[in-house]
């Protein structure tokens, strides 16, 4: 698999570790989206968050993360689910990068002012928002920040999804480790001073270093367990019959308008569909309008 998360928790020391490969899924977002080598590497940084944090969740949530820093990369929103379907899209997928991109540079085109939101459907009544002030840019810290501030876990997350000198993305994937109620704090500051000592993550991935390799490295003499290996995907939730609904919330002057025109179309922002209705599915909308009316 391309794109896969291992989860795995060390239960004498309440640690919990997420470890991902998502390279495949970020060539596909990138593709879908025309982005230049910039756009790719912040699509790497995204889409590996959201399936950082949607590892989180329990079945049938979701959560999205919105970055809006003050860098000319502008807005980036990224959205997962409990079953690793992950989507994405940017404001600026056409940014321009010098290469190579690493973290810094990808920091400097996020911006280090502005700030990141949160929001989850729990499958509760309200959805559950949460809002910080960009740290750094660098898109791993600021999620660590976010998951000590917000949710109150002490947590280290870290990214890598670097693009070389020719423009392509060499890979990309993330780490999470995360401290249970009750657990070792300690050997949590421990692992995160290890994984300070080790080489970036992407280089550790580039190198051939899978997830469950990653986990084994930092859990060392832990004992531990991995509890679900999963696959990551890259899946919008559009369709033709969710464009058509969008449709018939407009009102009948709308649609007459565009009836006029000739055509609907309907662009998703997350995977770059295409959605077109011609002037008889038009008409069949506002018959359906009257007849409810």
């Amino acid at each position: 698999m391309d794109s896969y998360l291992v989860r795995a928790l060390a239960k004498e020391s309440g640690i919990r570790g997420i470890a991902c490969l998502t390279t495949g899924l970020v060539r596909e977002a990138a593709q879908r989206h025309r982005a230049t080598p910039a756009g790719s590497a912040a699509l790497g940084y995204g889409l590996t968050a959201a399936a950082l944090l949607g590892a989180l969740l329990k079945v049938q949530q979701q959560v999205a993360l919105k970055v809006e820093g003050d860098g000319p990369l502008g807005k980036m929103v990224v959205e997962s689910d409990s079953y690793g379907h992950v989507r994405g899209y940017l404001e600026e997928p056409a940014l321009l990068l010098p290469l190579p991109i690493g973290p810094s540079e990808l920091a400097a085109a996020i911006g280090h002012q502005g700030r990141l939101t949160v929001v989850k459907d729990l499958r509760l009544k309200d959805l559950f928002r949460s809002i910080v002030p960009l740290q750094t840019g660098h898109l791993d810290t600021d999620l660590t920040y976010y998951l000590m501030m917000s949710e109150q876990l002490p947590s280290m997350v870290e990214i890598g999804a670097p693009v070389d000198g020719t423009g392509q993305l060499v890979v990309a994937g993330g780490l999470l480790l995360q401290l249970l109620p009750g657990g070792d704090l300690a050997l949590l500051q421990a692992m995160a001073e290890q994984l300070d000592d080790l080489p970036p993550l992407g280089e550790m991935l580039a190198g051939g270093m899978t997830p469950e390799q990653l986990l084994a490295r930092l859990f060392g003499g832990q004992s531990y367990e991995v509890l679900e290996t999963e696959p990551l995907t890259f899946r919008c939730t559009c369709s033709r019959e969710r464009s058509r609904q969008a449709l018939g919330l407009l009102e009948r002057s709308d649609l007459s308008e565009l009836l006029a025109e000739g055509e609907a179309v309907i662009d998703c922002h997350f995977c770059q569909e295409r959605y077109l209705f011609d002037q008889n599915e038009l008409r069949q909308l506002i018959e359906e309008l009257e007849r409810a009316g």
